[in-house]
């Protein structure tokens, strides 16, 4: 039995527009203390794994190459999708690619996890947890009632439901209640029972992407094959379904840095200038004064800029879309 960290790096970061392109998504772009996402999720996980899978796709798996380089990793197993089919597929993918007795842990490629003590006994748990046959997810004890994330309600490892991302005052109840969990997507099982799982519930996605998998060419998947597995998330098809359902609620620092506002705590945390009304500049050294303004950021790349208020960070996802139509040489 082997411990493989699956990473998962097909996400293209549309909320931290400028900076996130479809040529350099979020996960590649080198502005934490020197290293990418990607690079931190694995080093951070290099310790309970015995080896390195990465599931990305054609437009970002020579990214993938040279941070792995970089970073002085070698020997790691590789997928390369031709198409996104959400994360249902991608992780079929490496179960197919690995032995049933193996456990996968699951791991994006574009969160920021304080890797401590508490990360350390979360994961423990969950490895244990997968060794008995459990399907595991991590929860995340919320800070504050945030609408951008899913929620698990638990009682201890039990599950008792998953609820879509909520409006603020839901939100403000979920914190109150203390049984709800920012659902991290972070998974632990074995290859086999997620297998199992998953034709059990999804069997055209099953048997889709098992066809796609089985046809790859030195793990490179086909496009017209995968373009009929039904894109559905690891959530809806298996995690919300199985009777082996378990969550590890857990305390480390975590963030999906998912938006500017994100973005924007990290780096005053690093030091990174702000005036007295909180406003921050990013990406720019020209002297910039904010009038009338309070907790903006201004973002600037050399072919656009960006300004927003903090609290609308993920808004900036409509702009990305609207590009993507009327000026998509911006989001490349």
């Amino acid at each position: 039995m082997s411990v493989i960290n699956v990473v998962l790096s097909g996400g293209v970061g549309s909320r931290l527009w400028p900076l996130s392109r479809k040529s350099q998504p979020k996960q590649y772009l080198p502005i934490f203390e020197g290293e990418t996402l990607f690079q931190k999720t694995v080093h951070r996980n290099k310790e309970f794994c015995d080896q390195v899978m990465v599931v990305g796709n054609c437009d970002n798996y020579l990214l993938s190459r040279k941070d792995l380089d970089s970073a002085g990793i070698h020997g790691y197993i590789e997928l390369i999708e031709a198409c996104p089919r959400n994360t249902a597929a991608a992780i079929a993918f490496a179960a197919f690619a690995t032995q049933p007795e193996d456990i996968l842990f699951v791991t994006p490629s574009d969160h920021l996890i304080e890797s401590g003590n508490d990360y350390q006994l979360a994961v423990a748990r969950a490895l244990k947890l997968a060794e008995e046959g459990y399907v595991v997810t991590f929860g995340l004890k919320p800070t504050k009632p945030e609408t951008g994330f899913g929620y698990i309600e638990a009682n201890g490892e039990e599950v008792k439901s998953f609820r879509e991302k909520p409006n603020l005052e839901t939100a403000e109840e979920f914190l109150k209640d203390g049984n709800f969990y920012w659902n991290s997507g972070m998974f632990c099982f074995q290859a086999g029972v997620y297998l199992k799982e998953l034709k059990a519930f999804e069997p055209k996605l099953y048997e889709s992407s098992k066809i796609v998998y089985e046809q790859a060419i030195e793990g490179k998947l086909d496009f017209d094959l995968s373009m009929k597995i039904p894109s559905i998330s690891v959530d809806y098809a298996v995690m919300e379904k199985t009777k082996k359902i378990k969550v590890v609620p857990s305390e480390f620092a975590w963030s999906d840095m998912g938006s500017f506002e994100s973005i924007y705590t990290y780096l005053k945390k690093k030091g990174h200038p702000i005036d007295r009304n909180g406003n921050m500049v990013f990406g720019s050294t020209i002297h910039t004064e904010f009038v009338g303004l309070r907790n903006t950021i201004f973002i600037y790349t050399n072919d656009a800029v960006l300004i927003l208020k903090k609290n609308k960070a993920q808004d900036v996802k409509k702009v990305f879309e609207k590009l993507e139509l009327t000026k998509p040489r911006l989001i490349d």
